[in-house]
């Protein structure tokens, strides 16, 4: 039976990714409190300094401060003044991202030179060191609510966008993919395409980490989902594939990534798995000779991983 339905949902997804462009290749939180573990965020982070790249803020009622992030605008965005562009939210993984910001960028200005990417912007969201981009259950970090309600509406009414569902992609590499599919899967009338590069933790309980030690593990279960798993269950990626899957089946394009070198490749198979049972059309993907970094992984996907950002109507 298993194996009926892990056919079934590869042959959704072959159909799925074909597109006609021709490629050959919550509620928000009415109060803040300090973070759990005594630590002061940083809402406003140093401007990282790449080609095309700003470094802007916004005010968060959240928070009530300033929050900043960065992003992409392609160099045709400044000429083509009746366009309205799509808009790739990238999710960096833990440690705040920064470092990965030029490379990434750099990486996506060439393939929409060359051709192979749509023109879109690329916003990178700032999402501290371990917000595990969920909102803290002591209230202390409303990231989810900061990046929904606030940095969304946001970017819809700085720059021109695509301000629909059709217009946005979520991706994160790590803690960002953890995010990424949490954001695509909950929010799915916001996001019309959910890339999960090197997810975790995407299983049902918290319970192991392959990637951290015993005490970090339990430093996020603590700060972040306040100890509770029932917390953590309700905002899993898991478990929201299972409350959503009807309609993530039938709309949203999922690309799911793992390095084969990964510490986190089991987990993500284990995930892929569970896709699979719910019929959920989806790619999954792992990379051989790869494991937990970002570029590394990006590259591995080689020309055809550029066909996943293309919407059938997309010039």
């Amino acid at each position: 039976m298993r194996a009926n339905l892990r056919i079934a949902a590869l042959a959704a997804t072959v159909a799925l990714l074909l597109p006609s462009h021709s490629c050959s290749i919550p509620r928000p939180i009415d109060s803040v409190t300090a973070p759990s573990n005594g630590e002061t965020p940083q809402w406003v982070t140093a401007a990282v300094e790449a080609h095309g790249v700003q470094h802007r803020t916004f005010w968060s009622e959240a928070v009530g401060q300033q929050v900043s992030y960065h992003i992409f605008v392609p160099v045709p965005y400044d000429s083509m003044h009746e366009r309205r562009f799509p808009v790739l939210y990238w999710l960096h993984g833990a440690g705040g991202g920064l470092d990965g910001i030029a490379p990434l960028s750099l990486h996506f200005a060439q393939a929409m030179q060359a051709g192979k990417m749509p023109l879109m912007l690329v916003v990178f969201p700032n999402g501290l060191d371990l917000s595990m981009w969920v909102d803290a259950k002591d209230g202390s970090i409303p990231m989810e609510t900061i990046v929904i309600h606030e940095l969304i509406p946001h970017i819809d009414g700085a720059f021109r966008t695509i301000a629909s569902r059709d217009g946005r992609i979520v991706e994160g590499f790590s803690m960002g993919g953890y995010g990424a599919a949490r954001f695509g899967f909950r929010h799915h009338h916001l996001f019309w395409a959910v890339s999960i590069l090197a997810g975790g933790p995407l299983q049902r309980e918290f319970t192991e980490s392959p990637r951290a030690d015993p005490q970090r593990r339990e430093r996020v279960f603590r700060d972040v989902f306040g100890g509770d798993m029932d917390y953590f269950r309700a905002l899993s990626p898991w478990i929201l594939a299972e409350e959503n899957a009807d309609l993530l089946a039938e709309s949203t394009r999922i690309r799911l990534v793992i390095g084969e070198l990964d510490e986190m490749l089991e987990v993500n198979q284990r995930f892929h798995e569970h896709l699979t049972e719910l019929e959920i059309p989806y790619e999954y993907l792992v990379i051989p000779g790869v494991g937990h970094a970002p570029m590394p992984l990006r590259d591995g996907l080689g020309e055809e991983g550029w066909c996943f950002y293309w919407r059938d109507n997309q010039p």
